[in-house]
């Protein structure tokens, strides 16, 4: 599954920035009328014929598959059902959607709802006074609150200030398949946090799992680890989205707690970095960045037996489900405590709308699972609302009789994603992009043996402590 958040570049943070020169000296005035509602949308308050019985056009960008875009669509279709003279002009942008969106915000033609990514476009517009802070609406919201809402699925510039809510989320988990472990003679993961494996207890049980061509497992003295036909583990390393859930599970963070401070340095940090590189170089038991190139997805790596165990996201259960492996799903491995990263997409509304009544009611239907139940019964999206992860007939509007949904999906990934979740640093992390620049390519030294993840991090760190500016997540 290509997700937005694995395909991220610093060049849509310089066409933002590139479109604020541009919208400043363009000589459209087709947003002179809408500047004057400006203050109507930060209030949360209707504006121009926002109350009226004229006809209103809201435009909607996003971006997603045909299948997501499928199911956008209906649930445009419910909302124009429910809201009479609402037209929703849904804009459905699957490529280069950060660079597109930015044109149309030099050109003042900016969507009045749009879908944004926390690692790219979303905080250099917000920063810009582009967004309206959607906690006014919540305030003046009687029947939606921000209590409504999973923790860590709202985006702030700073407290108090909402730039997006997302609509679904993603979390990531332990996938095995079943048949393998029973071959093995090895008990499964167990699906409570509470019981999760230890890093010890993990690291064992891979090395029983990883088999070389002579079918010796990563235990025996003689085992061959240059001739792996079965790993043990995948998806450890790579992006920040998998290796940080063990920083946050070991105390660890990306920067200080007050956010004045570079963290990938400091021993929690190192420590959690250090073991999943250990999973390569000293285990034997996961692939290397060379040897990954030759591991396929998860679905067919679980299915086609190269891989045991793959940390994925919440997502991978969408394309398991069309497949036959017998998989299952528990959660990651803890070094101090249960933890799970959450990421999503958010959408936001501009400043420029000349209908932000409209326009937030399109971002609670948006939001509201009813809409969009078919890919959160598939195994592709999770709900926003926490109702749903607390309330048994939603829970099983969603989960019932779905192949995307295991019997340790209950403890492993719901009660994980509301009792464990930790936000994506994407949301909290000012200047991320920056920071991570600096620290990938000596992490790649990491997982390639070459350097320790100490030497690595203290040899990058002044570097990195020049990009740091900061948390979102405190005053």
């Amino acid at each position: 599954m290509n997700r937005s958040w694995k395909r991220l570049t610093s060049l849509s943070i310089g066409l933002v920035v590139l479109a604020s020169g541009l919208s400043a000296c363009s000589t459209d005035n087709s947003n002179s009328a809408s500047t004057g509602n400006n203050n109507a949308a930060e209030a949360g308050e209707p504006s121009g014929d926002a109350g009226s019985k004229e006809p209103v056009t809201l435009r909607l960008t996003n971006w997603g598959s045909p299948k997501e875009i499928e199911t956008y669509q209906k649930a445009i279709d419910r909302f124009e059902e429910t809201h009479p003279g609402v037209t929703v002009k849904y804009e459905s942008i699957p490529t280069d959607y950060d660079t597109k969106l930015t044109t149309m915000v030099a050109g003042n033609q900016e969507p009045d709802v749009a879908m944004l990514e926390s690692a790219t476009i979303a905080f250099p517009l917000a920063e810009q006074g582009k967004l309206v802070n959607l906690q006014t609406m919540l305030d003046s919201d009687s029947e939606f609150h921000a209590d409504q809402l999973l923790p860590n699925t709202s985006y702030f510039i700073e407290p108090g200030h909402i730039i997006g809510l997302a609509s679904n989320i993603e979390t990531f988990s332990l996938y095995y398949n079943v048949d393998l472990f029973k071959e093995a003679g090895l008990q499964p993961p167990p699906s409570k946090a509470e019981e999760a494996w230890t890093w010890d207890q993990f690291v064992e049980t891979a090395k029983k799992l990883t088999i070389d061509q002579s079918g010796k497992n990563a235990t025996d003295p003689d085992f061959d680890p240059s001739k792996i036909r079965q790993f043990g583990v995948s998806g450890a390393n790579g992006w920040w989205g998998s290796w940080s859930n063990f920083i946050y599970s070991n105390g660890g963070d990306f920067v200080s707690a007050d956010g004045k401070t570079f963290a990938l340095n400091q021993p929690e940090a190192v420590e959690a970095l250090q073991k999943v590189a250990d999973l390569i170089n000293i285990h034997h038991v996961a692939p290397s960045p060379v040897q990954s190139k030759n591991v396929p997805g998860t679905n067919v790596a679980l299915q086609t037996r190269k891989v045991a165990m793959v940390i994925d996201g919440q997502w991978a259960n969408f394309d398991l489900s069309s497949t036959d492996v017998n998989y299952d799903v528990a959660p990651l491995p803890v070094l101090k405590e249960p933890v799970t990263t959450v990421v999503n997409g958010m959408f936001s509304i501009f400043k420029s709308t000349k209908h932000p009544k409209e326009s937030w009611e399109l971002v609670k239907a948006l939001l509201d699972p009813e809409g969009t139940l078919e890919l959160h019964h598939k195994g592709l999206w999770m709900p926003a609302l926490k109702n749903w992860y607390e309330d048994e007939a939603l829970i099983a509007k969603w989960t019932a009789d779905s192949k995307g949904r295991k019997p340790g999906y209950r403890d492993a990934v719901i009660n994980m994603a509301l009792s464990h979740g930790h936000q994506t640093p994407t949301g909290y992390v000012k200047n991320f992009n920056k920071i991570m620049d600096i620290v990938n390519p000596a992490l790649d030294k990491v997982w390639l043996g070459q350097q320790t993840a100490e030497a690595a991090m203290n040899g990058i760190a002044a570097k990195a402590q020049a990009q740091v500016q900061g948390r979102r997540d405190i005053q």
